[in-house]
């Protein structure tokens, strides 16, 4: 029975750290991604100390190669000069100088390979946490969009249901306005030419504009 309730008391905790890493999973992965941006840039930091440490072991290894050769030429000298006792000091010195090249060698070879693979870590990285960061930005845009079609759930359509059909019908009423003035726009045009046309038929110019009775009679009789 004891057993059963750890078991029980156990799968709830786990339950209820589930349910709250789910309520602020946004804000939980905000900081995660926080950390990882801290860590590419303690990566691109590492990259950069080891770039600079490997020139200065470049730098020294050029500085013992050029004392091996000019000890190499003075040993030259005092060997033809028979200052053998100079020439094996300078022998002695070349030696340790030749092996504390070769141990520069190899550390640079290693700076090197160090730093080819702590740059592949960092292009990774970079390309995981801008992969990251593009999702949660997705993640919250979803959220806030989620959001607010749970706080209104069925108003949110109809409230563009509604503006786009109080925009049909002013369309409709504008456009009923602009063809009625445009129709009396027209018909006070052709009133005025028509009473002009009146006034210059009663001055005896032109025809009349209708025919009157005396003149139906005359078409008529012929």
């Amino acid at each position: 029975m004891f057993k059963q309730m750890t078991t029980l008391f156990r799968g709830a905790l786990s339950q209820s750290s589930e349910d709250f890493s789910d309520k602020h999973a946004l804000l939980l992965l905000k900081q995660q991604l926080r950390d990882c941006a801290h860590v590419v840039s303690e990566s691109r930091q590492a990259v950069a100390i080891a770039i600079a440490q490997n020139e200065q072991e470049a730098n020294q290894h050029k500085q013992v190669k050029r004392k091996i050769t000019e000890l190499e030429v003075r040993a030259v000298a005092a060997i033809e000069k028979n200052e053998m006792e100079l020439a094996t000091e300078a022998a002695e010195t070349i030696s340790i100088l030749e092996a504390e090249r070769d141990i520069s060698a190899k550390a640079q070879d290693q700076f090197n390979s160090e730093i080819t693979r702590l740059k592949n870590i960092v292009h990774t990285a970079e390309k995981k946490l801008k992969e990251l960061q593009r999702g949660q930005r997705l993640a919250a845009a979803t959220d806030k969009t989620q959001r607010i079609r749970a706080a209104h759930p069925a108003s949110t359509l109809a409230n563009f249901k509604d503006a786009e059909e109080t925009l049909l019908r002013l369309q409709q009423r504008q456009q009923q306005i602009d063809t009625t003035a445009k129709v009396v726009s027209e018909m006070e045009g052709e009133g005025a030419t028509a009473h002009l046309i009146d006034k210059l038929s009663e001055a005896g110019c032109g025809k009349p504009p209708t025919s009157s009775t005396q003149d139906v009679l005359e078409r008529l009789k012929n």
